[in-house]
């Protein structure tokens, strides 16, 4: 590889904005700010919303009807 031509590779933090900081490599010369990470997004917690919470299913269907098909 050519010398000098690629920019150069730091270690910067990015921040969630549930409070989590990770050490990522980056060539920007700055930190980043995350809107979700693994230890706060849904799919990562097993704390996702279900469809049916709360009765939506059956709210849906009651309103719109169930489509049957035989």
């Amino acid at each position: 590889m050519k010398q000098a031509i690629h920019p150069e590779y730091n270690k910067v933090t990015a921040t969630c904005s549930c409070g989590a900081t990770h050490s990522v490599g980056t060539t920007a010369n700055h930190g980043f700010d995350l809107d979700v990470c693994s230890q706060c997004h849904p799919f990562y917690t097993g704390k996702q919303k279900q469809a049916t919470t709360g009765g939506r299913v059956e709210r849906f269907n009651k309103r719109f009807g169930a489509v049957r098909s035989n």
